[in-house]
């Protein structure tokens, strides 16, 4: 989750613009009061921060050179001051963007993610690993890192589970799908190659657990 600080003495549009950025993964803490913004700062990590220019005690722009000395966190300046000097001095004093007021809470939000990006400080999204993978170049797929010995109906009707990516499949669907499986195939020979598979990738192919039967559905892959 993104974790913002705004420092905003319009407590109203603080409301409407956290409540939005909070429907897309994003933690809001709104500080009216500049000094107390500023000393959260000394001992709470945020992400980004949105900051108002016209504020009560310290002028937004102090606020930001004051920031912008000890972090390197990202400024996006939200201000209704929208003259050249004002824009100017605020990425002189190392803000990273600058919305005039007023704005769309959409165009707020594609700011701050291109503004994270650029700043190479957008949330790390992990990977998930898979188990099995498939390299049609040369016809290959492995388990684990490990190459399974597949027959070419094997092959092809793996890798049809491995694209579908989780999706309950019928065996009507793998009749009309697999082309190494003859149209004139029964349903139950569709079976038997399932069952060959899972004597390969199985450790009990009497109990699978990567490639499971869903009764009156067809079959699902486990590939995480």
């Amino acid at each position: 989750m993104i974790k913002i600080m705004m420092i905003e003495d319009d407590l109203e549009m603080a409301e409407l613009i956290s409540e939005f950025l909070s429907k897309h993964n994003m933690q809001i803490k709104n500080f009216e009061n500049p000094e107390l913004g500023l000393s959260e700062l000394n001992f709470e990590h945020y992400d980004l921060l949105i900051l108002d220019l016209s504020l009560p005690n310290i002028d937004g722009l102090e606020v930001c050179r004051l920031v912008r000395e000890k972090l390197d966190i990202p400024i996006i300046i939200s201000s209704a001051r929208s003259d050249i000097e004002d824009k100017t001095a605020c990425f002189y004093m190392g803000a990273d963007d600058y919305l005039p007021k007023p704005y769309d809470s959409k165009e707020l939000l594609l700011r701050i993610h291109s503004v994270l990006k650029r700043s190479n400080k957008a949330p790390v999204v992990e990977e998930k690993t898979t188990i099995f993978s498939v390299d049609e170049d040369r016809h290959e797929i492995r388990k684990n890192g490990d190459l399974l010995h597949l027959t070419n109906a094997e092959f092809e009707i793996l890798t049809y589970f491995i694209k579908k990516n989780g999706f309950v499949i019928g065996r009507e669907e793998l009749l009309y799908n697999v082309a190494s499986i003859s149209f004139e195939s029964s349903l139950k020979s569709i079976d038997v190659m399932i069952g060959r598979i899972r004597s390969k990738i199985e450790e009990n192919p009497k109990q699978p657990k990567y490639l499971i039967s869903l009764r009156g559905m067809g079959y699902k892959l486990i590939n995480e």
